[in-house]
């Protein structure tokens, strides 16, 4: 259990996180994340970052046991700070980030896919922000970097998802495979990214983001202050603990996404 590191080929980094049963992150699990994409991207052999999970989902957000079993606000601010650390190591790679999804993809792994330079996906993975449902808000700054505005207000307002065969008819999606060709599809597109210059993937990363029309990073820690306003008025407990019971009511574990 944790988040790992292999090196499949030359200057492939494939860094995999596994935290069962639904790779709901505790406040360790998003900064162990962020410590690892960042180290990727600062090793110079390293041309090309492949993002996987392991398990029947990519990302169930953050586990929201952690936070009911906490007092006071500190496992929130952990986790609000936790996603955001995670979120900008991604995006600030200094290589290209290609995410693999499986499964389900929701709340943080919304946050960790919008920041993603490319996506392959496996069939029936599906991708959503249940925060409205959990007491929370966030990452709509990165879905709104997956799908048009106006589906991006009606999915979020909603907390209903979206599949991968759509999410690929909108361009978000590069490709979408059957689930035993997704760690494949997704190496090769990363092979083909790491065949060029390592200097120049380095000065492209960094010349896109330059030029991006919404600074993600402002934008998502000014929606996480709306979480935790949230959370002050007592919304963001009643919901999660509405969601939490109803989950250890029908599974037995009480996983989930929050912010």
């Amino acid at each position: 259990m944790g988040v790992s590191t292999a090196h499949p080929e030359p200057g492939i980094a494939v860094i995999t996180v596994d935290y069962p049963p639904v790779n709901a992150l505790p406040v360790a699990g998003w900064y162990a994340l962020a410590e690892r994409v960042r180290a990727a991207g600062a090793d110079p052999e390293i041309r090309c970052v492949v993002l996987a999970a392991a398990g029947r989902g990519f990302n169930a957000g953050v586990d929201l046991k952690e936070l009911q079993r906490s007092p006071g606000h500190q496992a929130l601010l952990g986790a609000n700070h936790g996603c955001a650390e995670a979120f900008a190591a991604v995006y600030d790679c200094a290589v290209p980030v290609v995410a693999a999804v499986q499964g389900f993809c929701l709340g943080g792994g919304i946050g960790l896919v919008g920041n993603a330079d490319a996506v392959v996906a496996a069939e029936g993975a599906t991708f959503g922000l249940p925060e409205l449902d959990r007491g929370a808000l966030g990452a709509a700054t990165h879905l709104a970097r997956l799908v048009p505005v106006h589906l991006l207000r009606t999915l979020y307002f909603t907390a209903r998802t979206i599949d991968a065969r759509e999410l690929h008819r909108h361009g978000a999606v590069w490709r979408v495979v059957p689930q035993e060709q997704l760690g494949p599809a997704a190496l090769a597109l990363a092979r083909e990214i790491a065949a060029k210059d390592g200097t120049l993937l380095r000065m492209a990363k960094a010349a896109l983001n330059g030029i991006d029309p919404v600074d993600v990073r402002r934008a998502y820690r000014y929606e996480q202050g709306f979480t935790f306003e949230a959370n002050l008025a007592g919304l963001g407990d009643r919901h999660r603990r509405g969601f939490v019971d109803k989950a250890r009511d029908t599974t037995g574990n009480g996983q989930g996404e929050a912010p």
